[in-house]
């Protein structure tokens, strides 16, 4: 089974960018459908873009569609997440998860493997 690492989070003002890497290791990442997630202090796991095996365009839930976008490098074993304008309320740990299964899913259950999560903080 592929571990993931995620980096790239850390502290943004409102309206900057961030962009998040997860990095496979231990397997093909192109076996893997996958997905990003966060979790604000207090609240559950919620998904917030994914991707196919394939490099076919991604898919972002409303609250970020527009400013955040998911993409892979299947030959660099790599996804990632670029957050544009980001807000407040995007501050939470972001998560990689990959599974098997032909395309994502929203819900975290179904993914096999995790990473251990990256902190994004969004304050002036």
């Amino acid at each position: 089974q592929v571990q993931l690492v995620e980096s790239g989070g850390g502290w943004v003002q409102p309206g900057g960018s961030l962009r998040l890497s997860c990095a496979a290791s231990g397997g093909t990442l192109s076996m893997y459908s996958m997905g990003w997630f966060r979790q604000a202090p207090g609240k559950e796991r919620h998904f917030v873009c994914g991707i196919s095996k394939t490099n076919a365009p991604g898919y972002c839930v409303d609250a970020v569609k527009g400013r955040f976008a998911i993409s892979r490098d299947n030959a660099k074993s790599e996804v990632y997440l670029q957050m544009n304008n980001v807000k407040p309320e995007d501050t939470a740990i972001y998560y990689c998860a990959g599974r098997t299964e032909t395309g994502f899913s929203f819900l975290p259950n179904s993914y096999q493997t995790w990473g251990q999560g990256t902190q994004v903080d969004v304050s002036s």
